[in-house]
């Protein structure tokens, strides 16, 4: 470009200015191509710079694409490659635990607020419905929701061996939850075999995942809610309160068998007590009775008549000691006369006898 003169002091700025953006005008009209091709380099240099490096975040794992290729993974950081079109990075969470629910949805919310939760309600979509609708072994319908959670362990195989990843692991868990269910009774899994089903479909799933090298490992299998259909409630209801009632009186009744069993056979065992005691007792008691006759009978042996002399007292001891009255009968005389008592109460009234033991 030709170098400007300023202009001279007298002049006027706005001649200054005029005389400016004539020489822009005419540089420009001399020079046109030259500003768009600086323009364009400028900007393929900036889109080459900006797709030369790129960010980990801590929980994925970068998987980086050389014209399609995979090349090498990317940890957590900043990373650089090759510009846009020659190298590409896909980002895949491989440190998180991913989600996915069947027969209901739970709808994301601002922060701050509590999650929105869309089931079977009237309000649902069909989708929703056709996923949780089972037929159990037993011919009966019921709602099954249930969630698995599922950390991706393997990257390389999750985005290149299986198409749509995600999608194969929900038809596959649903195939499996299907099958588990459909091979049980429908009160077991309603009540007592939730857990017994999670288990087994959580290993089914996971031996089919790993066949199909998909990359990922389940963390759980879980049961949100088991329920009836909504038609067909009342019907269930009904009988679970008949079972219920039936549990209770087989719980009553062997509440009843488990006292009255310790109970009979307390009594038994005290009653055998008693008796092996009253056995002893006889037995001891009639051992003494025979030693005593025999000392007896010895005695007897070396002075007869002095041991059935005091044999006769002492048997006469025994019967004078349960006597309440005593009484002397006179041959002579007709009438029974007292002669003395041997009671402890009052003296009867009457006459008195005399010192020949007879009344006046």
């Amino acid at each position: 470009m030709p170098d400007r003169d300023f202009p001279p002091r007298g002049r006027q700025p706005s001649s200054e200015l005029e005389e400016v953006l004539a020489q822009v005008r005419q540089y420009w009209q001399g020079f046109r191509a030259g500003p768009i091709i600086g323009l364009g380099v400028l900007i393929v240099a900036l889109i080459f710079l900006w797709s030369s490096w790129f960010t980990v975040q801590p929980e994925e794992t970068g998987i980086v694409q050389r014209f399609g290729k995979v090349v090498r993974t990317a940890e957590p950081g900043l990373h650089f490659k090759w510009p846009y079109g020659i190298e590409t990075v896909r980002l895949v969470p491989t440190a998180r635990v991913l989600k996915e629910e069947f027969g209901f949805r739970t709808l994301a919310s601002a922060p701050g607020q509590r999650t929105q939760y869309s089931g079977n309600q009237a309000s649902s979509n069909q989708a929703h419905k056709s996923e949780s609708l089972m037929l159990t072994g037993d011919l009966n319908v019921i709602d099954v929701q249930w969630i698995i959670q599922y950390r991706i362990e393997d990257p390389i195989r999750y985005l290149f061996y299986v198409r749509d990843a995600s999608k194969t692991i929900r038809d596959i868990t649903e195939a499996v939850m299907r099958r588990v269910v459909g091979n049980r009774l429908g009160s077991d899994v309603l009540t007592v075999g939730r857990v017994t089903v999670s288990t087994t479909a959580k290993e089914e799933i996971q031996q089919i995942l790993s066949a199909y090298e998909t990359g990922v490992r389940l963390v759980t299998v879980e049961l949100q809610d088991v329920t009836p259909p909504d038609t067909v409630k009342p019907a269930f209801n009904e009988v679970n309160e008949a079972r219920q009632d039936k549990e209770r009186t087989i719980n009553q009744a062997q509440e009843q068998v488990n006292r009255e069993i310790p109970k009979a056979g307390g009594e038994a065992a005290r009653s055998i007590s008693e008796a092996e005691g009253y056995a002893i007792e006889r037995v001891n008691r009639a051992r003494g009775e025979a030693t005593r006759f025999q000392a007896v009978l010895a005695e007897y042996q070396q002075a007869p008549e002095v041991t059935r002399r005091r044999l006769h007292l002492e048997a006469l001891g025994r019967f004078m000691a349960e006597m309440k009255g005593l009484y002397i009968v006179d041959s002579d005389q007709k009438a029974m006369v007292p002669w003395i008592s041997l009671e402890s109460g009052p003296k009867e009234s009457g006459p008195k006898p005399t010192a020949e033991g007879r009344a006046p």
